[in-house]
């Protein structure tokens, strides 16, 4: 063998064994690393490629083959402007290839170096645990067994246990259950009692004011019937009233046009405060007796007169204190200071206008001192009375102003009074809320007037 060649084999071997350290293909332990040997020579070939790029293949000497590579080597020269950048490109190509290679052997070495680590301490420690494990597989494995029967059985007594506990919560429940139920059911017994009762006395007080209502239409008839009977002595007793008064049916009358007796009774409740204190209170005009009931709920002793024996019985009937009597003969025969208080509604426009300054001159000498006393009558400021109630009835005589009022109060020594307008004309005539305002407070303002003063 040629020495040279020998000696060029074992420079190639050295070399390839100087690689091998360098660019490891396994780790202690048998650890396979990647193959860098292909990447290796696809680099030298491309460096190869890279080199030869703007060169001129050889070709043999010749005066031809001179003038072609000078041809060839002057087109290079002028391409050389549009080669540059694409071997620019190449060399950073493989630039960056050996920054690859170079980052592959040094993961390489990284790998062989954990894989040595590995396989010097913790591979031991871990065969030796796992031998260790083995050896006590079977122990744990009956002691696991032991448990697991051991957790069934407490298991499957706690599960005895809770449905033990349930049912008795159940029963707990369905018991206390029942007892709502009854406790509710009783309760609603005592409610179903209870609106019975209320049902019961809400139908015994219906019939009992049905009752009422039909004994006083029964009586009301009685007294119609008599009427005609009993014109004749009233007319003997009083014949100059029974002149100036044509015959009606004052009951139909005042029901229809004054108003039934519940509402005159809520539009007196107003006055109750005045009397409220005023035993022996003479009401004057008792009518129906609305306000003596009134009076009588307040237990305030208190007499009625009137000059209708319709109206007298009517009163009587109902246990109220009344007699029919002429004022101007009654209130003679009065001990001075002996009444308690006066009430008068809706009769001072029936008297001539002489009577009226009499009659309040009689009240005032029979009132006790501080005692009160009121009027009630139609509102002659209001326009509205004298197209509409005022003349409806035929035994008015004439419209007293609140001003006149006041001042014959004033001349029979009564203080305190005080004039207080009763309703509103435009409530009963709605075509008045087109005038203004203050027009129609000052010609059609309130309807009627009450007007109560204190005796000195």
């Amino acid at each position: 063998m040629n020495p040279s060649l020998e000696e060029l084999q074992r420079a190639m071997a050295e070399i390839e064994e100087r690689v091998r350290a360098r660019h490891p293909q396994s780790a202690p332990g048998d650890v396979p690393l990647p193959n860098l040997w292909p990447l290796l020579h696809a680099r030298d070939a491309a460096e190869a490629k890279v080199a030869a790029i703007g060169q001129v293949n050889p070709r043999p000497a010749g005066l031809a083959n001179n003038l072609i590579q000078s041809l060839k080597r002057t087109v290079a020269r002028s391409l050389n402007w549009f080669v540059r950048d694409q071997i620019e490109f190449n060399r950073a190509t493989m630039q960056c290839m050996e920054a690859i290679l170079e980052a592959l052997r040094e993961s390489n070495r990284t790998h062989a170096e954990l894989a040595a680590r590995v396989r010097s301490s913790d591979l031991r420690e871990e065969v030796a645990e796992l031998r260790d494990m083995r050896s006590h597989w079977s122990q744990w494995r009956q002691d696991w067994e032991r448990k697991v029967s051991v957790n069934e059985a407490q298991f499957m007594r706690g599960l005895a246990d809770l449905q033990l506990a349930n049912q008795q919560r159940l029963m707990l429940a369905e018991a206390d259950f029942r007892d709502k139920v009854n406790t509710q059911h009783a309760d609603y017994l005592g409610a179903l009692d209870r609106a019975t009762s209320s049902l019961q006395e809400r139908l015994w007080a219906d019939l009992n004011q049905m009752r009422d209502e039909l004994r006083r239409g029964a009586e009301s008839l009685i007294h119609q019937e008599l009427r005609l009977l009993r014109q004749r002595p009233v007319v003997q007793m009083n014949p100059a009233r029974a002149v100036a008064e044509p015959e009606l049916d004052w009951f139909t009358f005042a029901h229809k046009f004054r108003g039934p007796e519940p509402k005159i009774r809520a539009h007196f409740e107003r006055y109750l405060p005045l009397f409220a204190k005023a035993a022996n209170t003479l009401d004057l005009g008792c009518g129906r007796g609305e306000f003596l009931r009134l009076l009588r709920d307040c237990q305030v002793p208190a007499r009625g007169l009137d000059l209708s024996a319709e109206n007298i019985a009517l009163c009587q009937s109902e246990g109220l204190d009344a007699e029919m009597a002429d004022f101007f003969t009654y209130l003679p025969g009065l001990s001075d200071g002996s009444l308690g208080g006066v009430f008068c509604s809706q009769v001072i426009e029936h008297l001539p206008a002489a009577k009226l300054p009499e009659l309040i001159r009689l009240c005032a000498a029979k009132l006790k001192p501080g005692a009160p006393i009121l009027f009630e009558t139609p509102n002659p400021e209001c326009l509205a009375i004298f197209a509409t109630h005022f003349y409806l009835d035929p035994t008015h005589v004439r419209p007293v102003p609140p001003a006149l009022m006041e001042f014959y109060l004033s001349e029979a020594g009564f203080t305190s009074i005080t004039v207080e307008r009763l309703g509103t004309a435009a409530n009963d005539f709605p075509e008045l809320a087109a005038l203004p305002e203050s027009f129609r407070q000052r010609f059609f303002g309130s309807l009627d007037y009450a007007i109560h003063a204190i005796r000195l």
